[in-house]
């Protein structure tokens, strides 16, 4: 019997064999993404809080530099895993995707 790639190999003794490599990037995938997820809030949030005019010009900078901070330090940490920004995307079916890009 064959199984589609990626599928768990399944024991004699009804237990799941999972490759513990794949395991791992799974769960730094869902983690950066989760991270990724909270990244754009922050900037939504901060970019609503600017246009209602409830931050200062100083505020505003700071603001500006530690996103544009965050958004190189995710580019890092998705290159030093092996993945893309597109990889961090999950599917939602009818509602989309669950990251902007």
């Amino acid at each position: 019997m064959t199984r589609a790639a990626g599928e768990p190999v399944r024991a004699g003794s009804g237990r799941l064999e999972l490759d513990p490599d794949r395991v791992g990037r799974d769960l730094v995938c869902l983690v950066l993404t989760v991270v990724e997820l909270l990244r754009q809030l922050m900037e939504r949030q901060a970019l609503h809080r600017c246009d209602q005019g409830d931050v200062t010009d100083e505020q505003m900078e700071k603001i500006g530099t530690t996103l544009i901070l965050l958004d190189e330090r995710m580019d890092e940490l998705c290159a030093q895993h092996g993945l893309t920004r597109d990889e961090l995307n999950l599917d939602l079916g009818p509602l989309g995707t669950l990251l902007e890009r």
